[in-house]
């Protein structure tokens, strides 16, 4: 028999031997009236080995014990932090004292009640004086010292992380405070915040594999949204000038530090604005929040120093090559773009066709230069089916990203509302996916039925909320940041 098991097997010993007592180990409820870093904090200033007659009531996983006898010390966690309990022979009632020795080990919950007291080491501590078990652990946490360190391990078991890692708790509180930030910006400048369907019968509003199901109810093949924008253009048409949603958007691609299955999308729409409006909108935002959560514009992201202090660097497409590769789009033939696709040994998103092949160009030769916050705009006529030709040049439509530490965050645009336009270039689409390409977009019947009714001059935006949450916490992968990100199941 292994360590591992005979841990567990004497874990379960226990459990009878609580249940034979008459001991419930798994008690509905607790009162619980305080927590560990409030404590800590308010008797910070208490003399070294003095007490304090003051009670407090707290819960939470016991993580360490250390026996002595007619002492124990042990380390509480809970959701605040941890703090020292100390139950010592003749402070704490006698058959508590025996329960904790006899029956409680690292991973239990307990609640107790006591008063404070400062070591003489200086640590703050809860003197217990009523001790109850609350949830009677079986499988031990990882061993103290080295804890859960495999990365994948962590990932496919977040709620062992959480206890064994308190700073990835800090991470996904702030994820929270990044959110509540994003709304807080949006509700204080007259935006409503609206939900749109997930399950959707088309899906549209990118370019994306979905993922499909079928609805036994109606009999009819669905699919969980790969973004909400059609859906929000509704909801101008019908009258709402200025709009957002945290969308959580499915797509059925590549899982890697920047991507995952499911993530969550912010996105907004303004009636009567244009692309323009949207980088000041999108630099507005993001300066906000980062100012909100930081303190400051500055961060260091893996090494770098990253400010977000408005006006961003703003650079076109056309002049990004022209900068890294001494060549002008607009006067460049396909056949030269071919060749240049061909010698560099490029992959195209799709088929060949000049729009794809230059922002090959761009993602291959010019990111890297997109490192401080930088807005990319005026993107090729045949990769932007839902923007707005451009009003000067129609090679171009009115559309930008944003980039950060050479990583795209969001793609926003002048909307599209010419229903005639919005056909052919939808009429293109389902030719290309006729021809394989899994990336391109269906008609949406009801979507143009709707730019019929009409919808005004807009400009919608977008940002990757994970992807701004990693750089705010200094994450290097998108599934630090997820708290359940999608793993491969594991071979039995």
């Amino acid at each position: 028999m292994g360590r591992q098991e005979q841990i567990i097997n004497e874990r379960k010993r226990k459990l009878e031997e609580l249940k034979k007592k008459g001991i419930n180990p798994y008690p509905h409820k607790f009162d619980v009236r305080n927590y560990s870093s409030e404590i800590k904090k308010k008797y910070s200033k208490l003399k070294n080995n003095s007490k304090r007659a003051d009670k407090v009531k707290i819960a939470g996983r016991v993580m360490m014990i250390r026996n002595l006898g007619k002492l124990i010390f042990a380390t509480l966690q809970d959701s605040k932090g941890r703090i020292q309990i100390i139950l010592q022979k003749g402070e704490v009632k006698s058959e508590d004292f025996e329960l904790f020795k006899k029956y409680i080990d690292s991973g239990d919950f307990v609640g107790c009640s006591g008063i404070i007291m400062k070591t003489k080491t200086g640590e703050v501590s809860v003197v217990v004086k009523r001790l109850e078990l609350l949830t009677k652990s079986v499988l031990p946490l990882p061993e103290k010292f080295h804890g859960l360190q495999n990365k994948e391990e962590r990932y496919r078991k977040r709620y062992l992380d959480l206890v064994m890692n308190p700073d990835v708790k800090k991470v996904f509180k702030k994820r929270g405070e990044v959110i509540d930030a994003i709304r807080e910006f949006m509700i204080k400048k007259g935006y409503s915040d609206v939900q749109t369907p997930i399950l959707q019968p088309i899906y549209g509003g990118g370019s994306a594999r979905p993922f499909e199901s079928k609805l036994n109810a109606l009999n009819i093949k669905v699919y969980m949204r790969i973004a909400n924008e059609l859906y929000l253009k509704r909801l101008v048409v019908g009258g709402f000038d200025k709009i957002f949603e945290f969308s959580i958007d499915f797509r059925n691609e590549g899982i890697d530090k920047s991507h995952n299955p499911e993530f969550l999308l912010f996105e907004a729409m303004t009636a009567y604005d244009d692309y323009r409006d949207g980088m000041k909108l999108i630099e507005d935002i993001t300066e906000y929040v980062v100012k909100k959560i930081n303190g400051k514009t500055k961060i260091k992201y893996q090494g770098k120093i990253i400010d977000f202090k408005t006006p961003w660097k703003r650079i076109s497409v056309r002049d990004s090559i022209k900068k890294n590769l001494k060549i002008d789009i607009e006067k460049i033939s396909d056949k030269k773009l071919k060749n240049i696709i061909s010698k560099n040994n490029i992959k195209l998103n799709g088929r060949f066709n000049r729009g794809n092949a230059i922002m090959a160009l761009i993602e291959d030769f010019c990111e890297k230069d997109f490192v401080q916050p930088t807005i990319l705009y005026d993107y090729p006529i045949e990769t932007s089916p839902l923007a707005k030709p451009h009003r000067d040049n129609p090679q171009y439509t009115e559309r930008f990203e944003q980039y950060v530490n050479c990583m795209e965050l969001g793609n926003n645009y002048s909307e599209l509302n010419d229903p005639e336009l919005l056909t052919e270039n939808w009429k293109k689409q389902e030719q290309a996916m006729k021809k394989g390409d899994e990336d391109a977009q269906p008609m949406d019947e009801d979507f143009i039925n709707a730019l019929k009714i009409g919808m005004p001059p807009t400009c919608g935006i977008g940002i990757g909320v994970d992807r701004l949450v990693m750089l705010l916490t200094n994450q290097p992968s998108i599934r630090d940041v997820i708290l359940f990100p999608f793993m491969k199941p594991e071979e039995k």
